[in-house]
């Protein structure tokens, strides 16, 4: 990953506010990363709503190395598609040829976009919209892209594995390839297996009534365990032995802080019981944190902060935060502020 320099960013930043209502007004339904008016959570709602339809073959994947494999010359004619403008061309191109210092050297790549640039994910949405032009959802299924992650919804085996022939010919045309890591068919059944998509896990699950009656099948998500261990990576890191002399009060509001974000994120699913894994091990965290700043043991830890403190010294609280996504329903409260949902 490489990072512009500050001059070069706010440039950057100048000529992607000029070049982004130009593509905009072309980008595909099934593009939703770094769009504006657009979120992750738009994409995920429509796994919910596809799923919901019976399209239940999943085709999981994302694309290798992407911002570092797009051809330079091939994405200028991309560019030069709907852009004229000599000037603002010859921009484009000197960020694309600024090249990488390695060392004392400088390198200069014949592909790729700067995957720290303020501009790189646009020119990345401008490249790929070539795929997105291209899909036919009718003959190969419901095509969901966020940036280089790729989920495609399919009625049947056969649609999902022509759909993974397509996806394969059409990035090869592109110069670019699929993930063979990360890329396979999953069949989403009643305790069957699931795929993981924008750091959640989704699986096929049955909701069940009140008196434990069982109800219709949906797609429930919840945080995958690469999003579980990121956060408690974090917060072992803000509460680590090496922070002793930081004051707990600060320590605090720091783990408040992330813990926040975090949740902000992953309340919008079936996200209760991963939330009372991390709300137990903050206040874990914390009882090891005090247990050593008073050079006594965890169990006294645990004691001050769980039961002498009234609040837990103020630690966030996630019972109640979790929104349970719903088939064919808005993912934003009515009332919630904040941009549109197109």
């Amino acid at each position: 990953m490489s990072i512009p320099p500050v001059r070069d960013r706010i440039v950057q930043a100048a000529a992607k506010i000029a070049l982004e209502p130009i593509f905009e007004a072309d980008f595909a339904e099934c593009s939703f990363g770094f769009r504006p008016g657009r979120a992750a959570h738009d994409a995920l709602q429509v796994l919910l709503d596809e799923s919901f339809k019976g399209n239940r073959w999943v085709v999981e994947t994302d694309i290798a190395n992407c911002f570092e494999a797009i051809p330079h010359s091939e994405l200028m004619q991309a560019v030069e598609e709907r852009v004229s403008d000599r000037a603002l061309l010859a921009l484009l191109r000197r960020f694309l040829r600024a090249g990488v210092m390695e060392g004392r050297s400088v390198r200069r790549p014949v592909t790729g976009a700067a995957q720290g640039g303020v501009i790189s994910p646009l020119m990345c949405n401008v490249y790929l919209h070539r795929l997105d032009r291209s899909w036919d959802g009718a003959t190969h299924g419901r095509l969901i892209r966020y940036a280089d992650d790729l989920v495609v919804m399919c009625a049947t085996r056969q649609q999902a594995e022509a759909a993974l022939v397509q996806l394969r010919l059409l990035l090869g045309g592109l110069g670019l390839e699929l993930k063979p890591a990360k890329t396979r068919i999953v069949h989403l059944t009643e305790d069957g297996e699931g795929f993981d998509f924008l750091g959640f896990h989704h699986r096929l699950v049955r909701s069940r009534g009140r008196t434990g009656g069982r109800h219709m099948l949906f797609l429930a998500r919840w945080p995958s365990r690469g999003a579980v261990q990121h956060a408690k990576d974090r917060i072992r890191q803000l509460t680590d032995r090496s922070r002793l002399l930081v004051p707990v009060d600060v320590i605090v509001r720091q783990v408040n802080t992330f813990v926040r974000g975090w949740a902000g994120y992953f309340r919008y699913g079936n996200s209760a019981h991963a939330f009372d894994k991390i709300q137990t091990y903050t206040r874990a965290r914390l009882a090891i944190f005090i247990g050593h700043r008073h050079k006594r043991t965890r169990a006294w830890g645990w004691r001050v902060v769980v039961y002498a403190s009234p609040d837990q010294f103020g630690l966030i609280y996630l019972d109640g935060t979790v929104r349970a996504p719903r088939p064919n329903r808005p993912w934003r409260s009515p009332n919630a502020s904040g941009r549109r949902r197109r």
